[in-house]
C-alpha cells in the first residue's frame, strides 16, 4: 500500500452526479453490487452485466430510490473480442468489469475521460480519495492495471484473466515486468481497482468537485 501512495497520492473516480447521494448512504459500489441492492433478478441483471451498455442505465428501488449505471460505449465489442485472452468472451469481460470499482491514478487520465465527446456537456462529480487510506483499508481487494481496462478501440490492448494483478501480490518493479511477453516495454499504473467497491466513502475521500457544462468548469464542493 505505502508503495503505491507514493507513486500516486491520490485516486479519482467519475460519477453521475444523481448517484452522490446513493453514495454517501451505501459506499461506492461496483455494478453488480450495486444491481444486487437493489434486487435486481438474474435476467435483469444479465443485460446490464454481460453486454454493452450503449447508454446509461437508471435504477429505481422503492427503498433506495434512484441510481445510474454508467454506459460503456468505448467498449465496442468487434474490436474487443479478438484482443481477449484466455478463452474469455466479450460477455465475460463486461462482467469482470462491472465486478469491480476503478479509479485513475493520475490527472492527465481523469482529464482525458472528462474529455472523451461521449461525456461532453455532462455533469459529473469528480471524486478524489487518499490513495493510503483506501490502500490500508482494502489492499487485499485492490488490483493494478495496466490499460484503460473499460475502452476497446481500433486494435486495444490484449486482456484476459492477468490483467488486473493483487495490490498485495508484487513489489512494483515486479509488477511492470509481468507482460513482458506481451509487450516490450515496461508496464506503469494506469487503473487501480476495488473489487466490490468502496464502502464508508466519508472515510477516504479528500476532495469534491463538480464538473459542469459545456466548457467543463470546475466547482469545488464540501466533502458531505
Amino acid at each position: 500500500p505505502e508503495e503505491l501512495a507514493r507513486k500516486h497520492r491520490h485516486l479519482y473516480h467519475v460519477i453521475d452526479p444523481h448517484n452522490w447521494d446513493g453514495i454517501q448512504k451505501h459506499g461506492l459500489l461496483s455494478t453488480s453490487r450495486l444491481l444486487s441492492l437493489f434486487e435486481y433478478s438474474n435476467a435483469d441483471r444479465a443485460v446490464i452485466e454481460r453486454q454493452r451498455r450503449p447508454a446509461s442505465v437508471r435504477l429505481s428501488h422503492p427503498v433506495h430510490g434512484e441510481a445510474v449505471i454508467n454506459d460503456n460505449i468505448p467498449l465496442i465489442e468487434k474490436a474487443l473480442t479478438p484482443y481477449l485472452d484466455d478463452g474469455l468472451a466479450a460477455a465475460d469481460w463486461y462482467a469482470m468489469l462491472n465486478r469491480r470499482v476503478f479509479f485513475w491514478v493520475d490527472k492527465t487520465s481523469r482529464d482525458g475521460f472528462l474529455r472523451a465527446q461521449a461525456y461532453q456537456g455532462r455533469d459529473r462529480l469528480v471524486l478524489v480519495l487518499d490513495t493510503l487510506s483506501v490502500a490500508k483499508r482494502y489492499g487485499e481487494q485492490m488490483e493494478l492495471s495496466p490499460i484503460n481496462s473499460g475502452s476497446a478501440l481500433r486494435r486495444p490492448p490484449r486482456r484476459g484473466l492477468s490483467t488486473f494483478t493483487p495490490l498485495l501480490k508484487h513489489d512494483y518493479a515486479t509488477w511492470r515486468r509481468l507482460r513482458h511477453r506481451v509487450k516490450a516495454t515496461p508496464d506503469h499504473i494506469v487503473e487501480v481497482t476495488v473489487v466490490g467497491g468502496v464502502d464508508h466513502i466519508a472515510d477516504h475521500l479528500i476532495e469534491r468537485h463538480l464538473v459542469t457544462g459545456a466548457e467543463a468548469c470546475w466547482i469545488s464542493l464540501p466533502l458531505v
